[in-house]
């Protein structure tokens, strides 16, 4: 019974991040809304971890269940994908190499922050 209450938190806030993204305009995926939505919650304490503790950590050992499709997917267009391959593989590698010097600097940012928080 916990799961289905812990699951239902968690649809719940999907539909209402779907809501978001119908209602309003940005290109934002509702999933990072659900996302954002879950995260405010869980910081503000309007949402105890206990809620939904459970049933993410059953999400998370079931996700790579859910990279079969789109690899799938892949495979499956690669006569498609053949052509722009080479840009596939440099977007990929500096889309890649971005993402790791952006999450280490704020990483540093944060740190800093953290590290001038505990000398007051």
């Amino acid at each position: 019974m916990k799961f289905i209450i812990q699951f239902g938190i968690i649809l719940t806030i999907s539909f209402i991040g779907e809501v978001l993204n119908r209602v309003i305009p940005l290109p934002i995926p509702a999933s990072i809304y659900g996302m954002a939505i879950l995260f405010t919650a869980l910081c503000t304490g309007a949402l105890k971890l206990s809620a939904v503790k459970e049933t993410g950590k059953l999400l998370i050992t079931l996700m790579p269940l859910m990279f079969i499709a789109p690899a799938v997917g892949l495979i499956e267009s690669w006569d498609i994908m053949q052509e722009f391959i080479v840009a596939i593989i440099v977007i990929s590698i500096v889309s890649t190499v971005l993402v790791i010097a952006a999450t280490g600097h704020i990483t540093q940012i944060i740190m800093k922050l953290k590290g001038k928080e505990g000398k007051r």
